[in-house]
């Protein structure tokens, strides 16, 4: 029994001696613990406002749609009132020199590049157009190119227009003269069939009607300018007027043609109008020749024609690549002694005009 005290005795001694040592070690454990605990403190305090700010606007702007519903509007109006800010958005350019175009566009040394230089050279030099307003070269090009002469110029409605209310035209063929057909109007690319049709056209004529009479109604020429520039921004509103014009175009040429039928007086155009396979009534005028339009095709010669007596305009076109030739001026009218407005546009093919300018 001493034996086996004394070995215990010799044994707590043992472990009393190691225990400094363990507590020591169980110390500096803590103690880091405590360092890290505090280091994460500091930096969640640190991070706290920051944190709660940004999840604060994300949920905000998560749950409360006006923020940036009205931010998004505001950019919209923003865009709207500034689409000049980009490129896709002029579709007639401010004027420029008429030769410094001639020599951006035609640097070739082919006959046909020499030919088209020298037709810019001489109407500067003799029928002084000086400078030249670039036209988006769309299938809209001949419209968009007379409408802004028409609107930026000051020309007044035509006589027909003001005897009646256009906007009632498309329902007038329809139930007056039993033109049924007209349901397959086509809008360029936007094509409509039945009775969508009316209310497009409607639509398109009264946009055509507003506009004209609002710029026609500025009489100061810088403002007119400034207006016609603005609505020469605005594709959607750009494009009902050209629908709308298409639109007068069949309806005096379905006039015209029933005045043909009845033997009365017609301009000698609508001879041609409707001798083509394509086009040998109104119907068929519509949709192989207007319908295309601001599609897949423009107007052809004969149908400037149509354009300048729907308008009531002389129409003169410099027909450039026509240069030497007695093709190279000519008037789209056959209609003599009326007193109408003249417009000037030049071309380089017969498929896309601009707008020629004396001075600025």
């Amino acid at each position: 029994m001493g034996q086996s005290g004394s070995k215990m005795e010799s044994h707590t001694k043992g472990n009393n001696d190691n225990f400094p040592s363990a507590l020591t070690d169980r110390s500096g454990f803590q103690s880091v613990r405590q360092t890290v605990h505090w280091l994460f403190g500091f930096l969640w305090q640190t991070l706290e406002g920051q944190l709660m700010l940004g999840v604060g606007l994300v949920l905000g702007l998560f749950f409360i749609r006006k923020p940036y519903v009205y931010i998004w509007r505001l950019l919209k109006h923003y865009k709207r009132c500034f689409p000049g800010m980009t490129k896709k958005s002029l579709s007639v350019t401010p004027a420029m020199d008429l030769l410094e175009y001639c020599e951006l566009e035609w640097k070739g040394m082919t006959p046909h590049a020499d030919q088209i230089r020298k037709a810019y050279g001489e109407i500067y030099r003799v029928h002084n157009i000086r400078y030249i307003c670039r036209v988006r070269g769309d299938n809209y090009c001949a419209l968009r190119a007379t409408l802004f002469q028409v609107l930026s110029n000051g020309i007044p409605f035509p006589s027909w227009m003001k005897e009646q209310d256009i906007t009632k035209l498309p329902e007038k063929l329809f139930y007056s003269q039993g033109c049924n057909w007209i349901q397959q109007y086509s809008f360029g690319p936007e094509k409509y069939t039945g009775p969508k049709a009316f209310y497009k056209l409607r639509k398109c004529i009264d946009m055509l009607k507003f506009q004209w009479g609002d710029i026609y109604g500025l009489k100061d020429k810088k403002a007119r300018e400034k207006a016609c520039k603005l609505l020469f921004m605005d594709e959607a509103s750009e494009y009902k007027m050209y629908e709308a014009v298409k639109f007068l175009m069949l309806y005096l040429a379905i006039e015209m043609f029933e005045g043909m039928r009845h033997g009365q007086d017609v301009p000698n155009f609508c001879a041609i109008l409707f001798s083509r396979d394509t086009s040998v009534d109104p119907f068929s005028f519509m949709l192989n020749h207007l319908n295309t339009i601001g599609e897949s095709g423009g107007l052809e010669q004969i149908e400037m024609f149509l354009l300048g007596y729907t308008l009531q305009l002389q129409i003169q076109t410099f027909r450039l690549y026509k240069y030497g030739t007695e093709e190279f001026e000519v008037s789209f009218t056959d209609v003599c002694g009326r007193d109408w407005h003249k417009i000037t546009l030049l071309t380089e093919d017969d498929r896309h005009y601009n707008v020629p300018v004396t001075h600025q």
